[in-house]
C-alpha cells in the first residue's frame, strides 16, 4: 500500500479541512403555533404536522 513520501504541511491539511466545519440547521416556523422547528418534521412544542395532529401533547 503506498505511503506518502513527505509529510503534509499544518496549512494544506487546514485547507482540506476548512469544508468540514458544521453549519447551523435551517429552521422553519411552524404555521400553527409558531415556533421554530425543523422542516418536514412534526412540531416538538404542538405536535402538529402539515396541518394535523400527529404527536398528541398534553396542555399544561
Amino acid at each position: 500500500m503506498p505511503l506518502p513520501k513527505r509529510r503534509h504541511s499544518n496549512a494544506r491539511t487546514r485547507k482540506r479541512r476548512s469544508h468540514d466545519a458544521l453549519s447551523t440547521p435551517t429552521l422553519s416556523e411552524c404555521p400553527n403555533c409558531h415556533e421554530r422547528k425543523l422542516p418536514h418534521r412534526a412540531c416538538p412544542a404542538c405536535g402538529y404536522y402539515r396541518g394535523r395532529e400527529v404527536v398528541k401533547r398534553e396542555e399544561v
